[in-house]
Order: C-alpha cells, then sequence, then structure tokens
C-alpha cells in the first residue's frame, strides 16, 4: 500500500480523538467561557493543516489510480497483441470474426477476419463440436495447445512445439531390448558336421550384424542359437514401419541352402528399467514361440502385445520327450490333488470333448476321481451325436457335470486342467479359474495376449493338429490301470479327424502316430462317421451361404449371410471349409448373424494367405489357415467393410515388406 494510503488508514482515530476535545471545550465552556474560546481558537490551526493535507493526499490518489489504470491497460493491449498467444473469436456459423497479430502471424494466410473454420482450421471444428476444454492441434507444421471457451467463443493458441519435439525425443532415446531366437536351430544343425555348422552360423551372424549395422543396434550373440539386440524406440518404430523384414531375410538366404531357419523376435519396451525391460523381452520372446515361432513379439507395459510376422506354417518341433516330461509333471500334479476338474471351451467341438475323456482318462489311471465340465445346452449336432453315445455309458456319463455343480464339489486341493483353450473369456466356466488355484493348461493354438492367470503347467504346442493328439500322447505315458474304452478312444479320433478336416490340414507325423495308437484301442473310424453326420436343414443352411460368394482380390472368396437370418458357429465354419476346396479359392471368409447384435466371420485359407492376422486386426485369433472372430453392434455390410479394409492391410503390409 502507498504511505499516503496508509497514512489516510491510520487518520481515523484521530479524528475521534478530535471530536471528543471538542466536546471537552464545550462542556468547559459552561464554567469559564474565556479559557475555552482560547481553546478552540488553539485548535483550528491544526485541523486547517489537515483539511489541507487532506485535499493534497486524494488528489494524488486520484492521479495514482489514473497512472495505474492506464498502465494496467497498457500491458493488457501488449499482452494481447504481442505476447506469443494466439486468440481467436468466432461465431456461431464458425466464421472467424477476429484474431489477434500473433495467430496471424502463426497461418499462411493474410487475412483471416470473415474466413470460415472450415477452410482455414477445419481440425478445430471437432474440438469445439466436443466442447472439448483442451487439445493439442496441428496448424503448419506447428503444435498448439488450444484452450476452448464455448460460453464465449473464444480459442486461446499457446505453441507447445518444442516441449512436443521434446517430448519425442525424450520417448524415442528410451532403451528398448530384444532377444532374437533361430527357433529350429538344434533339430537342423543336430546332423551337421563342424564345417556345415559353421557356415551356416556365419551366414545367420552375417545377415544379423548386417540387419543391425544398418539400423544402429548393438547386437550380441550369447548362444547358439539366441541373440541379444539393444537400441532405442525411435528405431523400434522404423522396424515396425518396415514390419520386421529380417525375418524374410533369415528365412529367404537359408532356404537358398536347402536350410529351413526361421527367426524369433521377444521386445521389452516401454520402461526405464533395465530388469523390466529384460523381463518384458523373454515374456516377448515366450509368447512368439508359443504362437509359432518366425514372428516378433512386442509386449508393453500395460499388457497389450503387438505382432509381426507368423506368415509361415509352425514347424513341428516338439519331442516325445517333451511330450513324455509333460505328461509326468501332469501324473504328479494328478496324484497330489484330490480331484481334478476338466473344462474346454464354450460351445465345445468334438476336439474339446475328446481332449477333456483323455484327461480324465489320465487322472482315472493315477486312481483319481475326475470331472467333465459341460453345459448341455451349447452343443453343435455332432457332439449332441457323441454325447447320445456316452449317454450309454453310465459310468462315463456320469462324470459329465454342470459348471454350478463344478463349483461346489471344487476344494482348496482341487486341480483343474483347462484344455482347448487358453483365453479366461472363452473357457467353460471364467468362476472356476477364480475359484480353484491349480490350473493345468493344454492347448494347441497359438497363444495370444489374453491368457489363464499363473497356471502350475503349461502345455501348448501350435504345431499339433488338435489338443486331443497331444492328450493321447500323455496316455501313452500313463501308468497302465484300465484299458481304453472304444468310445473313450473313438472320441480322441474324432477330435483329431475334426481338427484336421480329416488329415488334410495341419497334419504331421506325430498326427499320425496318436491315430495310430488309438486305432490300435479299439477306435471305431465308421462311429467317428456317424458323429460327423448332418442333416439336410444343416446342409440347406451352408448351401445358402455358399451361394451368396463374391471374390474379392485374387483368390479371396467372401459369402455373407442375410441380416434378418442366424446361423450358429459350426455352419459358418463349413461354409468356409467348403469354399475353401474351390478351384482358385487360396482363402475364404464367410460372415453371418450369430445372435442378436453379433456377427460372427470364421476364416480359412491353404497357407498362402496369413488369415491369422487378418481375424486379430478383428480382435479375433486362432492359426495361419484357420481362425475367426465376432463383432457386435454392427451390421452385415458394415461388417463386409471392416474385413476388406482388414485384408487390405495385410495386403498392403505384404507388398512393403
Amino acid at each position: 500500500m502507498p504511505p499516503y494510503l496508509e497514512k489516510r488508514s491510520n487518520r481515523y482515530p484521530f479524528y475521534g480523538l478530535i471530536g471528543v476535545v471538542v466536546l471537552l471545550f464545550g462542556v468547559l465552556f459552561l464554567y469559564n467561557r474565556v479559557l475555552s474560546l482560547v481553546g478552540l481558537l488553539l485548535l483550528f490551526f491544526p485541523l486547517y493543516f489537515m483539511a489541507v493535507m487532506e485535499r493534497r493526499q486524494r488528489s494524488e490518489m486520484e492521479e495514482y489510480i489514473s497512472t495505474l489504470s492506464h498502465r494496467v491497460k497498457k500491458v493488457g493491449e501488449e499482452a494481447l497483441m504481442e505476447l506469443p498467444i494466439g486468440i481467436m473469436l468466432i461465431n456461431e456459423d464458425y466464421y472467424i470474426e477476429w484474431t489477434n497479430p500473433y495467430l496471424s502471424s502463426c497461418f499462411d494466410e493474410e487475412a483471416l477476419i470473415g474466413r470460415s473454420l472450415y477452410d482455414v482450421a477445419d481440425n478445430l471444428i471437432p474440438l469445439i463440436e466436443q466442447e472439448a476444454e483442451t487439445e493439442i492441434i496441428a496448424l503448419h507444421d506447428r503444435k498448439f495447445r488450444v484452450i476452448h471457451k464455448p460460453d464465449d467463443r473464444h480459442l486461446y493458441f499457446f505453441d507447445v512445439t518444442e516441449q512436443i519435439d521434446i517430448e519425442k525425443m525424450y520417448h524415442d532415446e528410451r532403451t528398448v531390448i530384444a532377444i532374437l531366437f533361430l527357433d529350429n536351430y538344434d533339430d537342423l544343425t543336430q546332423g551337421m558336421d563342424d564345417q556345415m555348422r559353421g557356415s551356416i552360423n556365419n551366414m545367420v551372424t552375417s545377415i544379423l550384424n548386417k540387419w543391425a549395422h544398418q539400423n544402429g543396434i548393438f547386437l550380441k550373440r550369447i548362444s547358439s542359437e539366441r541373440f541379444i539386440a539393444v537400441f532405442n524406440e525411435g528405431i523400434l518404430h522404423l522396424l515396425e514401419k518396415e514390419k520386421f523384414t529380417i525375418l524374410d531375410e533369415i528365412r529367404a538366404m537359408t532356404s537358398k541352402q536347402n536350410i529351413s531357419f526361421t527367426l524369433s523376435i521377444g521386445v521389452g519396451t516401454g520402461v526405464s528399467s533395465l530388469p523390466e525391460l529384460g523381463v518384458l523381452a523373454q515374456s516377448s520372446l515366450d509368447l512368439a514361440l508359443g504362437r509359432g515361432g518366425d514372428q516378433v513379439a512386442i509386449k508393453l507395459p500395460n499388457g497389450k502385445v503387438k505382432f509381426f510376422g507368423g506368415k509361415t506354417n509352425p514347424i513341428e518341433k516338439r519331442t516325445r520327450v517333451r511330450a513324455r516330461v509333460i505328461s509326468h509333471a501332469l501324473r504328479d500334479l494328478v496324484t497330489a490333488s484330490d480331484k481334478v476338474i476338466i473344462m474346454g471351451h464354450k460351445n465345445p467341438d468334438m476336439d474339446s470333448i475328446g481332449a477333456s475323456i483323455g484327461i480324465y482318462k489320465v487322472a482315472q489311471m493315477n486312481q483319481k476321481d475326475a470331472y467333465i465340465v459341460i453345459n448341455m445346452q451349447e452343443m453343435d449336432s455332432s457332439v449332441k451325436r457323441l454325447m447320445a453315445e456316452i449317454r450309454q455309458q453310465e459310468h462315463l456319463f456320469s462324470r459329465f457335470i454342470g459348471p454350478e455343480e463344478a463349483l461346489e464339489i471344487a476344494t482348496d486341493k482341487t486341480l483343474l486342467v483347462v484344455v482347448d483353450t487358453h483365453k479366461p473369456s472363452l473357457v467353460m466356466e471364467e468362476r472356476l479359474l477364480k475359484r480353484i488355484d491349480h490350473v493345468v493348461v493344454i492347448d494347441h493354438h497359438r497363444r495370444s495376449e489374453d491368457f489363464i492367470a499363473n497356471p502350475l503347467l503349461v502345455y501348448m504346442e501350435p504345431y499339433a493338429s488338435s489338443t486331443s493328439e497331444l492328450v493321447t500322447e500323455f496316455l501313452e505315458y500313463q501308468p497302465k490301470r484300465g484299458k481304453i474304452e472304444v468310445i473313450e478312444a473313438t472320441a480322441l479320433l474324432a477330435g483329431i479327424i475334426v481338427d484336421t478336416k480329416s488329415f488334410t490340414l495341419r497334419t504331421g507325423s506325430r498326427t499320425f502316430d496318436a491315430a495310430s495308437y488309438l486305432r490300435a484301442h479299439g477306435a471305431d473310424t465308421i462311429l467317428v462317421q456317424k458323429f460327423l453326420k448332418e442333416d439336410v436343414d444343416t446342409y440347406l443352411k451352408r448351401a445358402k451361404l455358399i451361394e451368396s460368394v463374391s471374390f474379392y482380390r485374387e483368390g479371396i472368396a467372401i459369402a455373407k449371410g442375410k441380416e434378418n437370418e442366424l446361423n450358429d458357429q459350426v455352419i459358418i465354419a463349413q461354409a468356409a471349409d467348403t469354399l475353401l476346396t474351390m478351384d482358385g479359392v487360396l482363402a475364404s471368409f464367410v460372415i453371418s448373424k450369430r445372435s442378436e447384435g453379433v456377427i460372427g466371420i470364421s476364416a480359412r485359407s491353404l497357407g498362402n494367405i496369413n488369415v491369422q492376422v487378418i481375424m486379430e486386426s478383428l480382435k479375433g485369433g486362432g492359426h495361419l489357415t484357420n481362425a475367426a472372430t465376432q463383432l457386435s453392434g454392427l451390421t452385415i455390410e458394415e461388417t463386409e467393410r471392416k474385413l476388406k479394409q482388414a485384408i487390405d492391410e495385410y495386403f498392403e503390409g505384404s507388398k512393403k515388406e
């Protein structure tokens, strides 16, 4: 506060004191008039002096306020016109009414007033229409944080280009750790002599070192089949943009030597802690190998995973030694439990039921009670025929229970075995995963980012034809207590036959070994054919879907149902399988409404086109040659457009590679 204002504020008590003195002189006047008049005269002079001072101070204060107001107004005008903050006023029709000089200089326009935002900066329209408070907007190679005042229709622009550039530089310079793994190195070099092995090692190392040098990557070989790479996120973005062409280079160069080497890469990124990056990289590599190898998995701290590659069919890499080790580990877990509960996926197919029966047999061989969770209302016609046959075997049929009963009988010592799926969202009863701590996962699908948490034992082999094949191998290493019954062997064989399309797809030598083992134990192929028969209505529904087929690009067949027709997943899948048998068809996609608000897509290919990648872009998944997805809230036509867009993106990415 200025001194004279402070003095003025302190003057009021003094005025009160003068009033008291005058009152005293009035009382004195009653007793001594002469003395009272003299006192009043003496009092007049200080009062006059104070009045003069009051007038002078009031004048000074008015001058100060006037000067301050002028200065504040001048500062406001300078801030409005000269500070590097853009200001824009618009009307209700998005026409510019006024801008300050700074904002005008940011546009390549001579005059902005009277121009429409649609012509000058249409990216501001969504911000205004949504009445958002603030957003980063790019204008003529600069980035601005725009603050929107909808009540006054004002926009304030703060240039944050340098800030964003620094943030980008920080993110681009963050460390990335990657682990490179030669998928089938041991298998391919096992029979080579030292000279041949050395030649192959030199070729692979040379290719990888050249790739690392070109991209500014530090690469170090840490074992015969494993490399570690250190680079930054800026380089990672470039590698993502080119779709990790190193995968194709390794495959192409080694195939010229009649050797089919493939490379898998696990990448850890998004955190500053080096130990965490190492854990993410190893977890990503495990995920890539679990999906069949020959691909890149990039795992982010938020759990999201990006995949690149995976264009080739998985090469059979599992060994009988591994099958025996897993079988023994499963036996130990079974014997340590009080009972075993077996669960497949929703809407079970032959493979899910067959594998469940196989695990039930494993438990029986180890003298443990086992129960198979099933929903009798969610079965296709072939599974219903199988269950009708099982119903005649009372001792086996009694082991099939509903989800509620399974929850009731589960204890802390119960072992839960999940077969033919690894996604919590797809299991028959997700509450069992929360109720039971001891979980085993056995599956033949490529691993996805959605995985059952903390299982005791995982046996995932995407190289296998079916889960029934994996479980059949377990039976060979279990105690020989009790004979495998005909219906049990037949159910397992049916699972293999359905998933291999009668031994035509994803069939390896081990598939025939498993089928031979089951046939030797009484599996009835005639009974399998009986299970797989279909009724006339199903045949006509499938034919109606196929009738709508049209071709998109070269060799891609797309069929779609009508908006008012519902088809179950089996019919959609069968239609896709049938289309794949047609001449000139390399991949088939069938779109149909599954239920109200849900559209299903089944995809099949002969291996030239990776339908798994296409379906994953639509939130689905599966195998390279067999995949599917479900979409909600779309029409058939909208789903077809999204599918074609996903196909285009797949082929455009392939061309870039």
